[in-house]
């Protein structure tokens, strides 16, 4: 077969860096077999020259209620035109890999429907498409280490290797992503994210995850009980010189740093001169570099962009046994790549949330292997964490405030598990003049813009977070029809809006129900205050065009609340089971019944 045919292109869709990790994946596996390959993320390929691609594979998620994340929404409407001809894409052979969370509604929905359509527009598919599914045991490796298995078996059948040629062994090592170079043994200047710069305060730049602005901190305050077991913060930061507009639903990204104590261990653990000055170089013309200032400190690069407290995906056990050379240490990690290792590996990894400094303490043969340039392959990027905005900017013009609830959890292993970006932000003193890296992007739940229509808002714990800034906004304006469903376990210790809605309240601009679970005997929650006010709900939902709006945790909630709000219409409409179904359908479809959720 012919070198041109043999050429695969993978293109990735993603909010966090996981697809392209995936895709990457992908690529090393793909050249093992002799395929020439490009890795590109959606948005930045030019789509119009898919018709000349004769092997695409698109690993993509979906984010919010069944949106295209952001590096691939022009490439989404591109391909949703109706114009299309129906055999544009005739000559093209593709497989499509879902990255999704089936505790969210729309679970793998920009996979499902962009297979559907590439078959409409004439592609012919290689397999079945993949819906990896983080809520699994195995988490999304579950599906995406047999599909990529199955892909291959595809390829190799369609495109044998040429005569000679046989695929490169597994043991061989691949190249790294990069080379390292270092430029300065002890480099004088010291690189931080939260110093500031004209560059990235300008009015004229538009904050993005390339440019972020630095918003100073105002106020980090408790607004929980300090005996109350959830630590919960309402954040103030300050946006004053920049361009930041946002409107409510809108959320703000911002990038974390990690912990001291971690970023020293794994320093110290590795053996890594953390003033060392280094350059970054692509060893890979496909894969583009970093966006880490050149030169930087490494102790720069692992406080601020390697992910050391995340825990590793099978991927990463596959790239450390590369370095094994202790006999114990590399069963033990082939062990956990094998078909057979996996449910061992998630005891040991995924059920005690086990970070990746962990790993490689327990590896300390094998870590003590690591070459400086295998960093960037063998742990991901630190991501930015996404929070609602708590706050009206018509209200606060010069501010962005979060509702933020520290993670801070046990497994059985000795140390608590810790947020990062939580535990990070909570840490911040603002006497410091400390600064965030921020910038906002569209949210995923949308609020009516007639100040006539009611808005049913279903928002227990830090879920009201989007709900705060809509009330905010609209009883500014003196506009009312605002009805506020709130849960939380005790009024006296986790109630932390009450002292600002109960103005609203008493000049009726605001109808709220609250549900404090713990506070009697019998538990109490949303769905069941829904229920009790099931009369004021459908008139508001059906005799005033209304909306319904969820936002909170995703684990049962949403589910609860839709049922109870199926009871409602079953009840006070008179429909059957069947038609409150059909109805709730409707509303999504109109957009009038929206879900934020979260795991």
């Amino acid at each position: 077969m012919e070198d041109q045919i043999r050429r695969l292109l993978i293109l990735y869709g993603s909010q966090t860096g996981t697809a392209q990790d995936v895709a990457e994946r992908l690529s090393r596996e793909a050249k093992r077999m002799h395929f020439t390959v490009r890795v590109v993320a959606l948005d930045s390929y030019q789509v119009v020259n898919l018709i000349n691609e004769s092997v695409v594979v698109f690993v993509c998620a979906t984010t919010g209620q069944g949106d295209p994340p952001d590096n691939m929404k022009t490439f989404w409407q591109f391909i949703l035109r109706k114009n299309l001809p129906t055999n544009s894409l005739c000559y093209v052979h593709f497989a499509v890999l879902g990255l999704g969370d089936s505790s969210y509604q729309k679970f793998n929905f920009i996979a499902k429907k962009l297979n559907r359509r590439l078959q409409q527009l004439g592609a012919q598919p290689l397999l079945t498409v993949g819906l990896a599914d983080d809520q699994h045991d195995l988490g999304a490796d579950a599906v995406v280490f047999p599909w990529t298995e199955n892909l291959w078996k595809k390829l190799l059948q369609m495109y044998p290797l040429p005569p000679g040629v046989e695929i490169i062994n597994d043991n061989v090592r691949p190249p790294s992503k990069y080379r390292i170079k270092v430029v300065d043994k002890n480099h004088s200047l010291t690189f931080k994210p939260n110093g500031t710069s004209s560059t990235h305060n300008s009015v004229h730049i538009t904050p993005d995850q390339g440019n972020s602005f630095y918003a100073r901190l105002i106020s980090n305050e408790r607004v929980t009980a300090s005996d109350h077991f959830q630590d919960v913060r309402l954040v103030r930061l300050d946006i004053s010189g920049s361009n930041i507009r946002y409107s409510p639903g809108d959320v703000v990204m911002i990038q974390p740093q990690n912990m001291d104590d971690t970023v020293q261990d794994f320093i110290s653990h590795l053996g890594i001169n953390p003033d060392e000055a280094v350059t970054l170089e692509q060893n890979d013309p496909e894969i583009p570099l970093p966006d880490l200032p050149q030169p930087c400190t490494m102790h720069y690069i692992v406080e601020n962009y390697l992910d050391i407290n995340c825990t590793p995906r099978r991927s990463f056990f596959e790239m450390l046994a590369y370095f094994a050379d202790n006999e114990l240490e590399k069963e033990k990690l082939q062990e956990f790549c094998s078909t057979e290792g996996q449910e061992e590996l998630y005891s040991y990894c995924n059920r005690v949330k086990r970070t990746i400094l962990e790993v490689l303490q327990d590896f300390p043969n094998t870590s003590a292997n690591l070459p400086l340039n295998y960093l960037f392959d063998l742990i991901p990027r630190l991501q930015p964490r996404a929070f609602s905005i708590a706050s009206s900017q018509q209200v606060f013009s010069n501010e962005i405030q979060i509702l933020m609830a520290v993670v801070h959890y046990k497994t059985k292993l000795y140390k608590p598990r810790k947020g990062v970006c939580s535990t990070w932000l909570s840490s911040q003193d603002p006497v410091t003049n400390v600064r965030i890296p921020i910038w906002v992007r569209k949210g995923t739940i949308h609020f009516p813009t007639d100040p006539k229509t009611p808005v049913i808002m279903v928002g227990p714990g830090t879920g009201c977070a989007p709900f705060r800034s809509f009330i905010q906004e609209r009883t500014a304006s003196s506009i009312g029809g605002n009805m506020l469903f709130f849960g939380c376990r005790n009024k006296s210790k986790d109630f932390f809006c009450e002292v600002e809605w109960s103005p609203l309240i008493d000049k009726q601009l605001l109808a709220l129900y609250t549900a404090f679970s713990r506070d009697q005997e019998e538990k109490v929650y949303v769905q069941h205050q829904i229920l009790r006010n099931s009369r004021l709900v459908w008139e508001a939902l059906d005799s005033n065009g209304g909306w319904f709006l969820i936002a909170g945790n995703a684990k049962r909630m949403p589910d609860d609340v839709r049922d109870a709000l199926k009871e409602v219409i079953i009840k006070e409409g008179g429909k059957t089971e069947v038609e409150a179904e059909l109805y709730i359908r409707q509303l999504d479809q109109a957009k009038r019944y929206q879900a934020e959720t979260w795991s």
